[in-house]
């Protein structure tokens, strides 16, 4: 597979990744149990979004000083649209965990244990599902356009069809891991696994995280062929993508107090889905500039914000 990245960037981004997981690991040892403020997530949301930003300013020295400035600007747009695209698309990942820890009966002081190894389960199977969709994208370029009628379909759905009202306990996915998990009814601590009379328990806690990383699969089979739109640059893919899903914690806690005032939400995304697969389609007929899926992305998004902004207020007034 061909990429743009050399041993010296995916070094580089290795090291800024690991060292950032550690801080926030580190930070949550310290402090184990103790619930995080909204203000101490929107600070967070700021230095995953700042580091996210540097990144991108990083790549675009380096290659303006090492190929020119045209690939300088062509990478550094294709990173940017990656990152907004894939930070949009959580937003919904994020709701989906708020009802699964609302369900639950999940305390917030036990929730961000949970986070921690949703996330870092996530950076493991979206690294495996991005080089697998590059293998793919390199030696089968059509591939790309079933990505696109896929994604073209998903954002029809989203926008049409109403969200499922059927109670998570009678869903079959928990249901199937229910029957396999000898479970206790209430939670023991930040523990995933208790022993009662020498036989091992699992507890609520663990379904919790079980669903929170299935959940993540799903939405990664949205977003991950979304961003081949972009590009299918495996650096750039991955890059974008990690970085969107490091500041996924931090903008849980953002949201978790102001979910119910999205409601409009998942009509801009399901428009972005729809014209992300739009631009698949026609890639071979008629190429649309990283620069305008930029620009039409954070259009809708903030046309959706606003739309929200008038839908919340109107609801006031009734």
């Amino acid at each position: 597979m061909h990429s743009v990245g050399t041993p010296v960037l995916w070094a580089i981004f290795t090291v800024v990744i690991a060292i950032m997981l550690l801080i926030d690991i580190s930070l949550q040892g310290k402090h184990p149990g103790r619930e995080i403020t909204v203000r101490q997530a929107v600070v967070w949301s700021f230095i995953w979004i700042s580091l996210a930003l540097l990144f991108a300013l990083g790549l675009w020295f380096y290659f303006k000083q090492t190929t020119s400035l045209a690939i300088a600007n062509r990478q550094t747009m294709a990173f940017l649209t990656g990152y907004l695209l894939e930070k949009a698309l959580a937003v919904d990942n994020v709701f989906v965990w708020l009802m699964l820890f609302n369900y639950f009966s999940i305390p917030v002081n036990l929730q961000r244990r949970v986070l921690i190894y949703g996330v870092l389960g996530a950076i493991v199977l979206r690294t495996i599902m991005i080089f697998t969709g590059s293998w793919l994208v390199s030696q089968f370029h059509w591939v790309l356009y079933l990505f696109g009628i896929f994604l073209l379909f998903t954002g029809i759905k989203m926008f049409f069809v109403k969200e499922n009202d059927q109670s998570i306990d009678k869903k079959p996915l928990v249901k199937w891991v229910g029957s396999h998990l000898r479970m206790t009814d209430t939670l023991h601590g930040e523990r995933f696994f208790i022993r009662q009379q020498g036989i091992l328990f699992a507890t609520p806690l663990i379904m919790v995280l079980i669903l929170v990383e299935i959940s993540d699969i799903i939405f990664a089979v949205d977003s991950i062929p979304a961003i081949f739109a972009v590009t299918t640059d495996p650096f750039i893919v991955l890059t974008s993508n990690l970085f969107a899903i490091l500041g996924l914690r931090a903008m849980y806690f953002v949201l978790s107090g102001i979910a119910e005032k999205f409601s409009m939400l998942k009509y801009g995304l399901s428009i972005i889905l729809i014209f992300i697969g739009i631009k698949m389609l026609l890639m071979d007929i008629f190429h649309i500039p990283t620069a305008v899926s930029l620009s039409v992305v954070a259009g809708i998004l903030t046309l959706t914000m606003f739309i929200n902004h008038i839908v919340n207020k109107c609801k006031k007034i009734i």
